[in-house]
């Protein structure tokens, strides 16, 4: 089965360094096949026999914190839920160089839109969508305070965001 995994919080502003050679070959140590890596920011592709995620997301965190003394959270999507999570995008594709998409990495207790929703800044929109949620930000993401952080703490589950063109890129690697 393919599987892309999303590491959360590594090399950003030279924290919590892992390169992407390290990262593959660890991702290899583990058996799991036709390993490659996309961008210096945690995106993995790879096949696995394994078709339980949350065992792998195991399996992964465990072996990075073994491998490079840091706690680092692990989503791992099969490529046919991602698929689905970019095709039941709600925004117009035309937009695509502004849209991102956070995945949950537990389904949260609730969620009061309303309150996250008068967050937004002028012609943001987020829309929710099972483990996702799809952000526009035409101000840029770093003007948003829509932002990873904000939704973590907000939603009280781990999340890590990723825009547009890495997510459909990690897909194309994964077909």
């Amino acid at each position: 089965m393919k599987y892309i995994a999303l590491l959360r919080g590594i090399n950003v502003s030279g924290q919590r360094r892992i390169t992407m050679d390290a990262l593959t070959k660890m991702f290899v140590e583990l058996n799991l096949n036709n390993v490659q890596t996309y961008l210096q920011s945690g995106n993995v592709v790879f096949q696995a026999n394994e078709t339980d995620s949350k065992k792998l997301e195991h399996r992964i965190s465990f072996s990075i914190k073994e491998n490079f003394g840091i706690d680092v959270p692990v989503l791992v999507l099969s490529a046919d839920t991602l698929k689905s999570i970019l095709e039941n995008c709600p925004f117009e594709k035309s937009k695509e160089a502004m849209l991102y998409i956070t995945f949950l990495y537990d389904t949260p207790n609730s969620i009061d839109k309303q309150s996250i929703e008068c967050r937004k800044s002028a012609n943001e929109e987020i829309v929710f969508f099972e483990k996702a949620i799809y952000l526009y930000c035409p101000n840029g993401y770093g003007r948003t305070k829509l932002n990873n952080n904000f939704l973590e703490n907000f939603l009280k589950v781990k999340a890590t965001t990723r825009n547009w063109k890495t997510v459909n890129e990690l897909l194309r690697i994964a077909s």
